[in-house]
C-alpha cells in the first residue's frame, strides 16, 4: 500500500471537508463523528467540487444540481448523481491524515 499524506487533520473540520489533489484525482477529505473519509471530489454528473457543497447528516450535497452522496460509502442518494463515488482508505499518522489511493472501496 502506498499512503501519501495529504493534510493535517486539524485542517479538516465537519462542516468544512479538505480538498486535495493527489494523483492527478480530485479528493475531499471530511470529518463525521470523529472519524475522517476520503472520497472523489468532482460530481459525476457534472464538473463541481463536492467539497464545496452543503454538508448535513453524513451526506454532501453537489453545489450545482444538489445531486447528494453518502459520505461514509461514497452512495448516491439522491440523483442527478449518476453512479457512486469512489472512496478511499483513510489513517491518521501522528497528525496528518494520509490516503491510500491505490485501493478502492467502501
Amino acid at each position: 500500500m502506498k499512503w501519501t499524506t495529504v493534510c493535517k487533520r486539524d485542517q479538516v473540520q465537519e462542516d468544512f471537508p479538505f480538498s486535495a489533489k493527489v494523483d492527478d484525482k480530485e479528493v475531499g477529505i471530511y470529518l463525521l463523528d470523529g472519524e475522517y473519509f476520503a472520497l472523489e471530489d468532482v460530481c459525476p454528473h457534472a464538473y463541481a467540487l463536492l467539497s464545496q457543497g452543503f454538508v448535513e447528516d453524513g451526506m454532501v450535497e453537489c453545489p450545482l444540481h444538489e445531486a447528494a452522496f453518502d459520505i461514509r460509502t461514497g452512495k448516491c442518494l439522491r440523483e442527478p448523481g449518476e453512479r457512486d463515488l469512489d472512496v478511499y482508505p483513510v489513517r491518521i499518522v501522528d497528525d496528518h491524515v494520509q490516503l491510500n489511493m491505490n485501493e478502492q472501496g467502501a
